[in-house]
């Protein structure tokens, strides 16, 4: 497809989605969604590294071990967690540099690398989960009532599981 210059760019990008989302059904809420969530970490990132000096990400990281009982195979850790793939291995590199994580080989299988929290990244984590907490609180929860907080995390989590299976 060939885009002169004078298209107006605003009214392609508009047919192109109506040609594909017919009566452009739920691509407004899809919108609505892809700005909450942009919003909503860009806050809590700020937020808990002034108030912490840990960023969202590295909070992440150290997160997903807990909820894993402490430790997870570096594959599982990168598929968990909020930053790409690529910047896991240097963001557990730092971590562990700043001892608040450890890198061992995983059991026979010399090719795996299992990610585990340290005593320190345990502390860390519990100096920054009620930070964490109350942003979510404040930023999220406290503008939605109890039938709406249902609705969405039933409405997300069916997304999650049809994208799962497809």
């Amino acid at each position: 497809m060939q885009i002169l210059p004078e298209t107006d760019v605003a009214e392609l990008l508009d047919r192109l989605v109506a040609d594909e989302v017919p009566g452009r059904r739920g691509f407004e809420a899809w919108r609505s969604l892809l700005r909450a969530h942009a919003t909503l970490m860009r806050r809590l990132d700020t937020d808990l590294e002034r108030e912490t000096g840990l960023a969202l990400a590295d909070f992440d990281v150290l997160a997903q071990l807990a909820e894993a009982h402490g430790e997870l195979r570096m594959t599982e850790l990168a598929d968990r967690a909020l930053i790409s793939r690529s910047g896991m291995s240097r963001r557990v590199a730092r971590l562990a540099e700043e001892g608040l994580v450890r890198r061992d080989r995983a059991g026979t299988d010399g090719r795996g690398v299992v990610v585990a929290l340290t005593e320190a990244g345990i502390a860390r984590l519990a100096e920054t989960v009620p930070v964490h907490a109350r942003g979510i609180s404040k930023l999220f929860v406290a503008h939605l009532d109890d039938q709406e907080l249902a609705l969405l995390e039933r409405a997300l989590n069916k997304v999650i599981v049809d994208c799962s299976l497809g």
